[in-house]
């Protein structure tokens, strides 16, 4: 009996599996070898557990959906937190991924073929969908399926977890209370070794979503002891940031502020005209642009500008750069995206700044992760991703940070808070070293070198 093949390109299965995580594919159903019905499809992926179709059409929209849950032609309304809608387009380098709206159910268990309510594949037994998005599930039906609603091919996997985990981290972390206070205190009586400098400055550098607004929602949260959402972020294909923002972070509701200021600008876009500029960067970078200027891609910033600061002081300029990648895309960065990124190295180590690089969502990246965020530095996958970020963007594996945002949480969490205190005390760090080489000592005043 000759193999079925699978129909995904690689650069189709890669954007897929980066929806899914660390995990494999088994091929359950092929609608061409094995019938366009629901009979034949409940026959081959009934009780497989966790799935995910893959429908093709003529338009080269690759769409489907995934869920944790069996199907089993119960004739029930089946609820899964995990399941989502998905689509891929061969052009577009991210994939479109879609939740169910909160309380509806992900699809109905029947006998027909997958019924998720907005989009039912193998309508009436043929190779067709039948789409009516708002109900389930929120999306455009041209961004979706490029409103195509015949198949020219209809597959299912099988997803399985490869449970992957070192016998030993690859970074020793303590999760413990005593270590979370711990960070704390250092991090509100740090010091910059230089009087005249009372604050380090960072700035966040990252891909549109990678989560830049997020990591200071999260870290301005840890510190005022509640969920807050004081920087814009979000999930749009453009950057959600388009000012320059300079943010800084108080103890507590009207407390004292943390010697750390945090900026966050537009998101960085492969194509030239587009995303953050890399001439509104350096001059970023050199402490030039001011607070809450408006920036816009490709048109950058000019001197006769008001919020163009011409005589930028030691207290102006970044101390420290940090670079944000999404874990679930490193696979997806596309080389022009890793040329941008070597183009910003190769101008930030010409300032002699410090580069730290945080991994964001590890724990949509693996499963065993999402399960206990304690493994995250016992992930085979986050170290492989971690190596694959220092290797691709020339980043040393010493200054690569995984971590997780908080996202859709209510309550802090112990576990989340030490990941993200210890990528500040990294940042803090590197911000004196910058510091310290930009002076030398004399009897009576620092000067610069």
């Amino acid at each position: 009996m000759p193999v079925i093949k699978s129909s995904l390109s690689k650069n189709q299965q890669r954007k897929l599996l980066s929806l899914l995580g660390h995990v494999r594919l088994h091929l359950l159903y092929k609608a061409s070898v094995h019938g366009f019905s629901g009979a034949a499809f409940h026959r081959r992926c009934d009780e497989q557990g966790p799935t995910v179709i893959v429908a093709y059409n003529a338009a080269s929209f690759v769409f489907g959906a995934y869920t944790s849950k069996d199907y089993t032609q119960s004739g029930d309304n089946v609820y899964d937190e995990g399941a989502f809608l998905y689509s891929i387009r061969e052009w577009i380098n991210w994939p479109l991924k879609v939740t169910s709206i909160r309380g509806q159910p992900a699809f109905t268990d029947d006998a027909t073929g997958p019924n998720y309510g907005d989009l039912v594949f193998l309508h009436e037994d043929k190779p067709q969908i039948q789409s009516n998005p708002g109900t389930n599930f929120n999306f455009m039906a041209d961004k979706m399926h490029g409103e195509k609603l015949a198949l020219t091919e209809f597959e299912v996997y099988r997803v399985e977890a490869l449970e992957d985990l070192l016998s030993s981290p690859w970074r020793n972390v303590q999760w413990a209370a005593e270590r979370r206070q711990q960070l704390v205190e250092n991090i509100k009586s740090y010091k910059p070794e230089l009087k005249t400098v009372p604050q380090a400055r960072v700035l966040l550098v990252g891909p549109v979503g990678a989560g830049k607004s997020s990591f200071f929602n999260s870290i301005n949260s840890l510190f005022r002891g509640n969920m807050t959402s004081q920087a814009i972020a979000g999930t749009a294909g453009k950057s959600v940031t388009t000012q320059f923002r300079t943010y800084t972070i108080k103890v507590g509701k009207g407390g004292e502020a943390l010697p750390l200021i945090l900026c966050d600008t537009m998101g960085l876009e492969e194509n030239a005209d587009a995303g953050l500029d890399i001439d509104d960067l350096v001059n970023i970078y050199k402490g030039h642009i001011k607070d809450r200027c408006q920036l816009i891609p490709s048109s950058p910033l000019q001197e006769d500008n008001p919020n163009f600061r011409k005589e930028a002081t030691l207290n102006d300029v970044i101390h420290c750069v940090v670079y944000v990648v999404d874990t679930c895309k490193v696979s997806l960065l596309t080389q022009k995206m890793l040329d941008k990124f070597a183009v910003i190295r190769k101008k930030t180590n010409q300032l002699g700044i410090p580069q730290i690089l945080l991994m964001t969502k590890v724990d949509e990246a693996c499963p065993l992760v999402a399960e206990d965020l304690r493994d995250v530095y016992r992930s085979v996958y986050i170290q492989r991703k971690a190596r694959e970020l220092s290797e691709s963007l020339g980043i040393p594996l010493s200054c690569v940070l995984p971590l997780k945002n908080y996202s859709v949480e209510l309550e802090l969490d112990q576990d989340t808070d030490i990941l993200l205190l210890t990528a500040v005390e990294q940042m803090l760090n590197y911000a004196d070293n910058f510091l310290e080489n930009q002076f030398v000592e004399c009897p009576e005043e620092h000067k610069f070198v």
